[in-house]
């Protein structure tokens, strides 16, 4: 897809600023256990000291980091993650929110669940899960609670009764039929809704799921954000993808597609020095990132003005877009699949027999409902007076 430039474009200074842009930004889901203790805390350090969020994963969270370091800084991650297995879910872990995520699938690997090989659970690890060091610890892939909308929305309304501040949000694949699902959660009262792609992913994940399962997080977006808006449900909930977002035109195009938030992963952990070796899984990494060995975790480099400059450079090429593109804040993209178009390249090659069958109609299509109607979400649910009912 490219995208279309404006006849008007607006000057750069005009542009809401970087630091606003960066709020949106969140991490993936990477729980400490697949990761180390100091590349789980450096993004949640970084991300804090941004405005962002950083994402606990499956993993839980040590107490210790609930509270303000000697420095000001904040080891927190401002969103906790409430997976299959209920790994270091306690009532104390709910509190400490922003945000609640309720993990249905991973976008790597959907409908498989997740592993953390014995040998990767030390002595602390199994003290934040309520396991045994050495025990290999496997998340089921479905949540064995859950098995209909009616059910999700019990977990719903049940996490936000334990935290009435905290946003509730559910990540779901991108597959087809996700847009249906995302109706589902909107009616099931979340405030968030994720779309995650098949492009990203763990070094840890089987390649059989890596080459045959999930979809672009493209499709999934464009598809969830079409049933919202003929549903009239997109509104009243946000929208956030991810799935291997690297650069400012990604941004772009996920929010045109309909996205107001976006998730990184595999980019910031390269900017605190992964070096992509693939070998998560294996207790390893030679960088001190994706490694529970204390002899290698004293090889991590990372510090947290790393992801914050590549968060910082991501926003200002996104203005730069944003500029050319004629908007003055990312509010006014959300939606605007109008702005997009097939890329020369494949138009030209269209009588190929490779691009023949390719049709983006599906993709850039942008339903004609009434203008009462919005594309993005500008509301937000009143809980006091929300009984727990789909409607």
């Amino acid at each position: 897809m490219k995208l279309k430039p404006s006849d008007t474009p607006v000057p750069l200074d005009e542009v809401e600023p970087a630091k606003e842009i960066v709020k949106r930004f969140t991490t993936g889901a990477m729980s400490f256990g697949s990761i180390s203790k100091e590349a789980h805390e450096t993004l949640a350090i970084a991300m804090n000291r941004i405005g962002g969020k950083s994402n606990t994963g499956e993993g839980g969270e040590d107490e210790a980091r609930f509270n303000p370091d000697a420095n000001g800084d904040l080891r927190r991650s401002a969103v906790k993650q409430v997976a299959s297995a209920r790994f270091g879910v306690t009532a104390n872990y709910l509190v400490n929110a922003d945000e609640l995520q309720i993990k249905m699938a991973q976008g790597a690997k959907p409908g498989e669940g997740g592993q953390l090989p014995g040998h990767k659970v030390d002595d602390v690890i199994a003290r934040i899960r309520h396991s045994i060091p050495g025990v290999g610890l496997i998340s089921p892939p479905p949540h064995h609670d859950i098995y209909s909308i009616e059910d999700l929305a019990q977990l719903i309304y049940d996490l936000k009764n334990v935290n009435p501040q905290a946003r509730i949000a559910v990540k779901l694949v991108a597959e087809v039929g996700v847009g249906t699902v995302a109706a589902g959660v909107a009616k099931a009262h979340a405030d968030v809704v994720l779309i995650s792609g098949d492009s990203g992913g763990t070094g840890a994940s089987p390649l059989s799921s890596i080459k045959h399962a999930g979809i672009p997080w493209e499709l999934g977006l464009a598809e969830t954000q079409q049933v919202l808006v003929l549903n009239d449900l997109r509104s009243r909930i946000r929208v956030q993808t991810d799935g291997k977002l690297q650069t400012g035109r990604d941004v772009a195009i996920a929010a045109l597609l309909g996205a107001e938030e976006f998730g990184f992963a595999t980019t910031p952990l390269i900017a605190m020095g992964c070096i992509m070796m693939r070998k998560c899984h294996l207790n390893t990494c030679s960088v001190g990132i994706a490694t529970q060995d204390p002899v290698l975790r004293q090889q991590f480099k990372g510090q947290p003005e790393h992801v914050i400059n590549f968060f910082f450079f991501i926003a200002e090429q996104l203005r730069q877009y944003m500029a050319h593109l004629g908007f003055r804040t990312v509010d006014e993209m959300v939606g605007r699949v109008d702005m997009l178009d097939v890329e020369p390249a494949v138009s030209y090659w269209k009588d190929h027999w490779k691009a023949k069958g390719l049709d983006f109609s599906a993709i850039l299509y942008n339903p004609p409902v009434p203008s009462r109607i919005a594309r993005r979400c500008v509301q937000s649910i009143n809980w006091s007076n929300t009984p727990l009912m789909l409607c």
